[in-house]
């Protein structure tokens, strides 16, 4: 299951290694080399973050070729930890398995999912309470953001599905690198 003790404990193991708030730290060391201007860190490292669409591409940019971290790290932070471990993805259900990479949730073979049924099963991201989502495709070379000030309820798993599914037959799959929109 989707831990919040689990960022809070990571952001305070951060802030000890470094000796700078996490808070701080990810506007230093996210944020700024990003340009991401209105992005925000504002209280739990697990859900107070605040930001405006063009941060959130920037940052499904970074997700989808990374410059900030090494590849390695990257790959290990999205390649699912206990495969086969069981579990609950919150708003959606239980799965077995259920995987989640280092933070990511990653889609597998779940079904229902909140990303698109087109998606590769590599695929990762996130989503919100506040109804926004971000995900990564790396088999199709391609991220998809969608901002929302309306709570996640069963609306988000009637209208994510379809509209990330039309985002993938808007861009075929790609040939070479990511693609830019």
């Amino acid at each position: 299951i989707y831990s919040n003790t689990g960022y809070e404990l990571l952001a305070d193991h951060v802030a000890t290694q470094t000796g700078i708030p996490f808070n701080d730290y990810v506007g230093e060391a996210v944020f700024e080399p990003l340009s991401m201007t209105t992005a925000i860190a504002v209280g739990s490292a697990a859900k107070d973050f605040r930001g405006a669409l063009p941060d959130m591409v920037s940052l499904a940019r970074e997700l989808l070729s990374p410059r900030l971290i090494a590849q390695s790290t990257a790959t290990a932070a999205t390649t699912p930890q206990f495969p086969e471990l069981s579990g609950v993805l919150p708003g959606v259900g239980r799965f077995d398995p259920n995987p989640w990479g280092l933070g990511p949730e990653i889609r597998g073979g779940k079904h229902p999912h909140w990303t698109g049924t087109n998606n590769s099963p590599t695929t990762f991201g996130h989503f919100g309470g506040s109804g926004t989502f971000l995900w990564v495709d790396p088999v199709r070379s391609i991220a998809c953001v969608a901002v929302a000030k309306r709570d996640f309820t069963a609306w988000g798993m009637t209208f994510w599905p379809a509209f990330s599914d039309a985002v993938l037959a808007e861009y075929p799959p790609a040939t070479s690198g990511p693609v830019d929109t």
